[in-house]
């Protein structure tokens, strides 16, 4: 088969796997990811089931392409939005990455609630998904690792006894150059993020909190406080 006739194929191919994850982010979008059905994307695709299996053998294994685009389009936005910020102080630059994060899921809410909603039933990820799951994470740690080389990372609280082995475990994990207490903090701070944007998403706030952007950037700005950082030089770092 010749080189033009393989690109042919493999483009086609792109564009009909496009296509079916197109029609399943649409179900997840009216059914939810529970009830994603291979058969009804190839119902609304004019595909015969046979053929779509040639793309995707499971329903877990087309759960785990959106899962993995979902990861990568948030990971791709909290990363851009870290590199245009990057001549800014570190407080603005993870208020930037908290924007990015909340933007995305705003505008992609159902794929937010496939990557951070509840567990559909019956799927485990595959560690396939763990590389563009920690994209995000990453981009945090990167503004951490960034402040506390450059004396801008203020020495957090004192780890409980008890929390210290935990926490020593998590930097060595993640953070190595980092200390305990802040990983910990960064830890902590990156759940509460996405608490925050979870509430706002799935309704919590309603007839509680009315100007969101106002609430969720002071409220992002509290999180880089009690991870330590600041937006100058400090003294004294732990």
């Amino acid at each position: 088969m010749s080189s033009t006739a393989q690109g042919a194929r493999a483009r086609a191919r792109m564009e009909v796997t496009a296509a079916i994850k197109d029609e399943a982010r649409r179900q997840l979008a009216a059914e939810g990811a529970a009830k994603l059905s291979l058969r009804a994307v190839a119902r609304e695709l004019g595909m015969v089931s046979s053929a779509l299996y040639r793309y995707f053998p499971s329903r877990d294994d087309l759960l785990t392409a959106l899962i993995i685009d979902a990861y990568n389009a948030i990971g791709e936005s909290a990363e851009a939005a870290r590199e245009k910020a990057a001549a800014a102080g570190p407080v603005q630059r993870w208020t930037a990455v908290a924007q990015a994060v909340r933007d995305w899921a705003l505008r992609h809410p159902h794929e937010y609630a496939l990557i951070y909603g509840s567990p559909v039933p019956g799927y485990t990820a595959p560690a396939t998904t763990v590389p563009p799951a920690s994209r995000v994470g990453l981009a945090f740690i990167g503004i951490v690792r960034d402040a506390h080389h450059g004396s801008a990372l203020a020495a957090p609280p004192p780890l409980p006894a008890d929390l210290r082995p935990e926490a020593e475990r998590m930097a060595a994990d993640l953070a190595p150059d980092l200390p305990p207490a802040a990983v910990a903090a960064l830890i902590a701070a990156w759940g509460e993020l996405f608490g925050l944007v979870g509430f706002e998403l799935f309704g919590q706030f309603n007839r509680v909190v009315e100007d969101r952007e106002a609430f969720f950037r002071h409220a992002v700005a509290r999180l880089a406080q009690g991870v330590g950082l600041v937006d100058g030089p400090v003294e004294e770092r732990r």
